[in-house]
This record gives C-alpha cells, structure tokens and sequence, in this order.
C-alpha cells in the first residue's frame, strides 16, 4: 500500500477516534477539573489534525474557503493547542504565576503569528499552494511555529512520564503515558516538518500524514483510559454475573435470608434488566452465594466430598476441575437435604472455600449443572442418579 493512502486511511481514523473520544469524554471531563484541561488540549489537537487532512482541506477549499486561511487557522489552533498542553502540564503545580506566564506566552506566541501574516509583503497570499504546508512561508512564521509545538510536546514528554512514575492510580499512569507517547511523535512530527520546510521534498508529507494521525489516536486512547476500565470492570462483571447465575439461583433459593432480592425468572433477564449496577451485582451474588454456602455445610453428609470427586472421576472431569466438581456435587446434595426438610448437623467446612474467592465459587459454577445432582439423599446408591444438565 502506498504511503499516502495509507497516510489518508490512518488520518481519517484519528479524525474519526479523536472526535469520538471527545464527544464520548465530554461530559464527565468538563465536570472534573483535572480531566478538564486534557479534554480541550485533545480538542484542539484534533481540530488541527482534521484541518491538515488534504481531503479535508479540499472539502473547505471547494466550499470557498481560502487555502491560505485554512492553513492560517490550522496553525492558530495547534499553537494553542500546543500552549494548552503547557497549561495543562503546570495546571498540576497549583503556582498562579507559572500558568500567567504560559497563558502570556502563549497569547505573544499566537499574536506574533497574526502580525507575521498581516505583515507579508514579499509574498502574496496565492502563492500558498500547499494544503499541508505553513500559511506564512517566511522564515520567521514558520520558525515560531515550530518552535512552539516542540517546546510544548517536550514539556509534556518529560512531565507526564516523570508523574506517571509517581502515581499510583492506573488510570491516571495509563492516561499519562500514553499523552507522552503521544508527544513523542509530534515531536518527530515537527521535527521532520522543520526539514521539509527547511529543504525537504514534499515526498515527505505521507509519512508525517502518517505519523500525525497515529498521534492523534494517541491522544484520543490517553483520553479514553477511564472509559476503557469502566467497560472492562463492567464486562468482567458481567461475566461474573453470568457464570454465577445459576449457582446463585439455586443457593439462594434453598437458603433465601442470605439474599438482598430473589432471583428474576431467567439469567439474561438478570443481565438485560439488572437491579444495581452490573458491579455491584456481581459483588452481590458473590457474596450471597457464599454465605449460602456456608449455611449450607450444616447439611453436608459424611464423605461426601469423597464420594463427588470419585463421580467426578469416573464421569472424566479434568484434573484441575475434579476439586469444583467435588464442591458442586457435595453442594447439590446438601442443598437438596436442606429443602427436604433434613435437620441440621454440626457444619463440616468444605476444602478450598475459606474465604470465599470468587475464582473458587466460579469454578463450582461452571461444573454446576453436570454435578448438582450427581449425590443421591438418603439411603439411594451413589450411582443411582445419573448426573443431569441443567441451564
């Protein structure tokens, strides 16, 4: 594939990633300050970028913007988007006249480049034909332009690794060392855009196409960290509450006062129609099912145990199940000894279930439905029940 189309494909994924991150991002980020300031620097940098996509560019220009003021509005934007960065960077230091001197710094910055433009007598704006290139080719413009971006980006490299190293949030590191990956590659962005500018060939524009856009999936991925493990938290509670349905159901059916709310008729109905965050839930029945478990080893008969792992065996449950296998099947026949109305015994603790673990308890879900019948009650033969599947 050639470099520009590939160049195009990627730009348009970080356009697409980068707006979608902040449409996605919008809300929770406004409302917390220390989101905030990542949340317009992203903005920015993804106005910028969209604007340095040719296709774009064509678009505006066909429409009846002037080229040069594209080219001049791109650049307006990613010098501030550069300066944001700055701001962002010493937002965290909480010293007022650190952040006065950025924001000066930057109003000078953005001003210069004004007055540059208005100032250029010795060539006229047509002469700008490049839609990737600076509005100003004069050397001052272009030089002040660069200059910029690189001391923002590697402000931002050395800050953002250095208080990633520091935290202990996961979120936060993630968030952090992904913006410094990130400013690592408008680094050689602009440095190869020095050269171009500088003596370069326009051949090289594909490839900083190309690295401009991987940047700005960057920055929309350092974006994204907190709603990435909040749908993981989310899908591995999910499957938690999935696994487990069926094991949960039926405890708490034969031990109901360890329940907060009965089961609903169906698993997915548990799943589609949750009565408490999906967290929460899969929290819930973890610890409901245990504390049925507990209650039920008062009715766990001698050897059970035993005798649920030599079925197990002989049924060919795998080595590393026989353990859940043994717990699911003892666990049957007690729960059914408890809804036939058996008395109580002195409880006989089961191996491997001391403190719950919910790896444990999952394991004697998935081997469930294939044991909870495997014990006879009462006085039938051990072999006498053959194991059943139930969903």
């Amino acid at each position: 594939m050639p470099a520009s189309e590939l160049a195009t494909q990627v730009g348009l994924f970080s356009i697409v990633t980068m707006w979608f991150a902040l449409v996605l991002r919008a809300r929770p980020a406004l409302r917390q300050p220390h989101q905030r300031g990542l949340w317009l620097t992203v903005l920015a940098a993804a106005v910028a970028i969209t604007l340095f996509q040719p296709e774009v560019v064509g678009r505006l220009t066909h429409a009846g913007m002037e080229l040069h003021t594209v080219a001049l509005t791109r650049n307006l934007i990613g010098v501030l988007s550069a300066g944001l960065v700055l701001l962002f960077m010493v937002d965290s230091t909480r010293v007022r006249r650190l952040r006065l001197t950025v924001a000066a710094g930057l109003t000078t910055v953005m001003g210069a480049l004004v007055a540059l433009d208005l100032l250029q007598t010795d060539h006229p704006r047509e002469t700008v034909t490049s839609v990737q290139g600076p509005a100003d080719p004069a050397f001052s413009y272009w030089l002040i332009l660069i200059v910029a971006h690189l001391a923002g980006d590697a402000v931002a490299l050395v800050v953002c690794w250095s208080y990633s190293l520091r935290t202990e949030d996961r979120d936060l590191v993630w968030s952090l060392r992904l913006f410094a990956a990130g400013s690592v590659l408008a680094l050689v962005f602009w440095c190869g855009y020095l050269w171009h500018l500088y003596g370069g060939t326009s051949a090289m524009l594909p490839y900083l196409s190309l690295i401009i856009g991987v940047h700005g999936c960057i920055r929309a991925a350092s974006l994204l960290v907190p709603t990435a493990t909040a749908f993981v938290r989310s899908w591995s509670a999910l499957r938690v509450t999935w696994r487990l349905w069926p094991l949960w159901r039926d405890l708490v059916l034969a031990v109901p006062q360890v329940a907060l709310s009965s089961p609903q008729r169906t698993r997915l109905q548990e799943v589609l129609r949750p009565r408490s965050p999906l967290a929460l839930q899969a929290h819930r029945q973890t610890i409901e099912t245990y504390d049925a478990l507990l209650d039920l080893q008062r009715f766990v008969q001698p050897g059970a145990y035993e005798q649920a792992r030599r079925h197990a065996r002989r049924a060919g449950a795998p080595d590393h199940r026989l353990a859940a296998a043994a717990l699911a099947g003892t666990l049957g026949q007690a729960r059914r000894a408890k809804l036939a109305g058996a008395p109580p015994s002195v409880p006989r603790p089961l191996p491997g279930v001391e403190h719950g673990s919910p790896a444990t308890l999952l394991g004697i879900a998935r081997m469930w439905p294939s044991m909870t019948d495997a014990l006879p009650w009462h006085d039938e033969p051990v072999d006498a029940v053959a194991p059943t599947h139930r969903e």
